[in-house]
């Protein structure tokens, strides 16, 4: 059974950090490319960032371009979302997701597997 459980999240500051991270079970895990989403209330999911199995490469969204690195450990399973500089507007649920694809994609449809999602709260 394919499991991605988030962990990391929180409530902190602006202008503080956050490393989230997301486990990755039931899977081939280094056959994957692990993408980061994120929901604010009210508001569609939306990506956030992508990191390539094949490749190591990122790709990010515009709004966390320059602030957000996700990173992978294959010994570990895991792949993480740093986030520094965080944002009010950064506020969500942040969820990881998995796509066997040899492209890395930044929308929803594109994965087949999910996690549960982990809070992140900057207050204004």
């Amino acid at each position: 059974q394919v499991y991605l459980m988030e962990s990391g999240g929180g409530l902190v500051p602006a202008g503080e950090s956050l490393r989230l991270s997301c486990v990755v079970s039931g899977l081939a895990f280094s056959r994957y490319n692990i993408g980061w989403f994120r929901r604010a209330a009210g508001k569609e999911r939306e990506f956030v960032g992508v990191i390539s199995w094949m490749t190591a490469a990122t790709q990010y969204a515009d709004s966390v371009k320059g602030r957000f690195t996700i990173s992978r450990d294959s010994a570990k399973n895991t792949v993480y979302l740093q986030m520094n500089n965080l944002r009010p507007d950064d506020t969500a649920v942040y969820f990881c997701a998995a796509d066997q694809s040899a492209r890395v994609k930044n929308y929803e449809r594109g994965y087949n597997y999910w996690g549960q999602g982990t809070q992140v709260t900057v207050p204004s």
